[in-house]
């Protein structure tokens, strides 16, 4: 799987140039963030990052990096909803995600061993899908994405609870990012 369409979707999904007080990430364009475009090197205007720069981002850090590649290559519709988790809450949430749902869905273990909660996706996460697969068939990866999405869903409630600024963005959060 290419995540060329993922990555035009998101840009698309994500528009031009933002800079809202209420946001902590600061000014984005195309969805990323002033201190992501500066760490790969970006040290113009927000307002002008190229598009072309904002997809080699997304592709780097938040396809390849995080392995979504292995992912894709087992069960692609999990790996394009952490691709989207990841781009919008990290990638580290977005495996903690993929990790708390295997490991709901191992039946006590009888499936397949747990993978502990913290970690990126590593071996022991893509054997783990694998078995869950394995034993859930291509409905499980329907299932194990709406697994997915309710983790999300619940951690953008949290978000705006916690943070009463972040209201601002509940709406578009679970309008434009789950399901």
């Amino acid at each position: 799987m290419d995540p060329a369409s993922l990555i035009d979707e998101l840009i698309a999904r994500e528009g031009g140039y933002v800079a809202r007080a209420a946001d902590r990430g600061g000014p984005t364009r195309y969805g990323i963030t002033q201190a992501v475009a500066k760490a790969h090197g970006y040290a113009g205007d927000m307002a002008k990052l190229p598009r072309d720069t904002a997809a080699a981002i997304y592709r780097a850090d938040y396809w390849t990096r995080p392995r979504l590649d292995a992912v894709a290559g087992v069960a692609p519709k999990v790996a394009a909803e952490l691709f989207d988790t990841g781009t919008n809450m990290g990638t580290g949430t977005a495996a903690g995600f993929l990790r708390r749902a295997l490991n709901a869905l191992n039946r006590n273990g009888a499936d397949y061993r747990d993978v502990g909660v913290k970690g990126a996706v590593d071996d022991a996460v893509l054997a783990a899908l694998k078995a869950f697969l394995r034993v859930r068939g291509v409905v499980g990866e329907t299932v194990l994405v709406k697994a997915l999405d309710a983790l999300q869903g619940e951690h953008y409630l949290a978000l705006a609870e916690t943070r009463p600024a972040n209201e601002a963005f509940l709406y578009g959060w679970l309008a434009n990012r789950l399901g």
